[in-house]
């Protein structure tokens, strides 16, 4: 990888990839006690993204990351599409018109994703929401790369922290979404959210790795 906004197109390019690929699996998760539309509507959104791929602005990293959240705002159906575009909104937004970014900038868009997450669904850690995988992952994350690990080996590192996570909300309550209308019953199913979360994490730290994009 050759420059930021390349590195920016290999990680949006695989989160979409990855929620159109996993459209099944995670609709199969948010069945339990969702409605079960979590997988498709992601897909269907992200599909619209892959499709127009190579019309999207890419003058800086971040009013890329901004269209991108505006076509996954208006193309996901149900909750989904806000939250998720939010987050890319958001993380464009604390971009700025900053052409590189440093590992301190990661860590700040991805704060101000999960804040925008957060205001969005009106959520917060411990709701049983994708906010229990993605909070610990960037918590991860910027404890790496203050640590003075590379890039591939931090990913690695909050990927692995997301799957955990995730695989915690086993033994949580719903507090938001339809699945916290099932009660107790939620505790029974990892939340989708969460889930996919800790997939599209993993997605990206080993496509990181083999394109060489540690930096």
């Amino acid at each position: 990888m050759t420059s930021t906004q390349q590195q920016v197109d290999l990680v949006v390019r695989t989160i979409a990839e990855t929620a159109v690929e996993n459209e099944r699996y995670f609709g199969d998760l948010d069945s339990v006690v969702g409605d079960g539309d979590f997988g498709y509507s992601l897909a269907r959104g992200f599909e619209k993204l892959l499709e127009g791929w190579d019309d999207l602005d890419r003058s800086t990293p971040g009013t890329f990351l901004k269209k991108a959240g505006m076509v996954v705002t208006s193309r996901i159906g149900g909750t989904s599409g806000p939250i998720w575009g939010t987050a890319f909104m958001r993380a464009g937004m604390a971009a700025g018109d900053a052409t590189d970014l440093d590992g301190d900038q990661v860590v700040a868009m991805f704060r101000a994703a999960v804040e925008g997450i957060k205001a969005r669904g009106q959520s917060d850690l411990g709701d049983k929401t994708l906010l229990d995988a993605l909070i610990p992952f960037t918590d991860r994350l910027e404890q790496e790369l203050r640590s003075g690990a590379d890039g591939a080996a931090a990913l690695a590192a909050a990927a692995e922290t997301a799957r955990q996570a995730a695989e915690a909300t086993l033994g949580m309550v719903a507090k938001r979404g339809r699945a916290s209308y099932t009660g107790e019953r939620s505790r029974d199913s990892v939340d989708a959210g969460a889930m996919a979360v800790a997939v599209i994490t993993d997605r990206v730290s080993k496509a990181w790795q083999t394109q060489g994009a540690s930096s």
